[in-house]
């Protein structure tokens, strides 16, 4: 079965779809012998952790595309890439699913921000206008080969043109085609029990520690008719805690041996992208 097969039959079968946030191959890695079905890889935390930059649209599309490409070939559990704006135009867009199939991610999400966007939960955001973005679903969704990629639209329109301008949106976005929608930066619980009420298709939750959404539960959110719910900064902000922490630990001490009993050993680091696998199939090899 396919990762776009997988996350097809994820969508059908019944609960949430929880997918935790990666931005390279070892958090995918863990999110996957974590036991969670789907990962998302998160184009704030690429931008973060590969590149060195804020999510502000500087990363290019051909980064995006390599990062995603090595966290599939990675990992077993189908992966729902951030495509960001599309990376430009109709024919950008097109070429943008079209390399996301070939890198072999089961679907993607799309927005409707202006370019250079930036991360849904800064202040600033500024949308295209609605009949603007659905040529550039059609368009996306024309570029498949695919009939099980999955392609998720994102708006941020509602901390830029309001309630009722978003639901409008999200009514064309899936007259369009849209497989799923993404309403970012919901401000309430009770929005977002409304949004879920309101539309047939498969819903996003974005679950952002310090952003600007509630950090409802899983379940509460799955209870409330949610389909999918990501994590994309997650590991990103653990990691940078526990990093920044021993860099001063080691800075001031000069050792980080009062530190081990919190760290997992180097065989431990190497048998999570698959040690024991490798060694047992170079024997396997080995000459008599």
């Amino acid at each position: 079965m396919t990762q776009t097969q997988q996350l097809r039959k994820l969508l059908n079968l019944p609960g949430i779809i929880s997918a935790p946030g990666a931005y390279d191959c070892l958090t995918a890695k863990i999110i996957e012998q974590a036991g969670f079905p789907a990962i998302y890889m998160t184009g704030a935390g690429t931008s973060v952790a590969r590149f060195g930059y804020p999510d502000l649209a500087i990363t290019t599309e051909t980064e995006m595309v390599s990062s995603a490409r090595a966290i599939v070939a990675s990992t077993d559990i189908p992966v729902i890439a951030d495509a960001d704006t599309g990376y430009g135009g109709i024919l950008n867009i097109q070429r943008t699913i079209r390399d996301y199939e070939q890198a072999g991610v089961a679907g993607i999400h799309i927005e409707d921000q202006e370019f250079p966007k930036r991360c849904g939960h800064l202040n600033g955001k500024q949308v295209i206008e609605a009949h603007e973005m659905v040529p550039r679903i059609k368009a996306a969704l024309d570029a498949r080969t695919d009939p099980d990629f999955v392609v998720i639209v994102r708006t941020d329109a509602l901390a830029v043109t309001g309630w009722e301008d978003t639901i409008e949106r999200c009514y064309q976005y899936i007259d369009a085609g849209a497989d799923g929608l993404f309403i970012e930066a919901i401000r309430s619980r009770e929005e977002a029990e409304a949004i879920v009420s309101l539309f047939q298709v498969p819903i996003m939750y974005n679950f952002v520690e310090t952003g600007k959404s509630p950090l409802i539960n899983k379940d509460d959110l799955e209870s409330m008719g949610f389909k999918i719910v990501i994590y994309p900064v997650s590991a990103l902000l653990s990691v940078t805690n526990v990093v920044a922490n021993v860099m001063s630990e080691l800075k001031k001490y000069g050792t980080t041996s009062h530190m081990i009993e919190n760290m997992v050993s180097v065989t431990e680091a190497f048998d999570l992208v698959g040690l024991s696998d490798m060694l047992n199939t170079s024997e396997i090899y080995k000459s008599d």
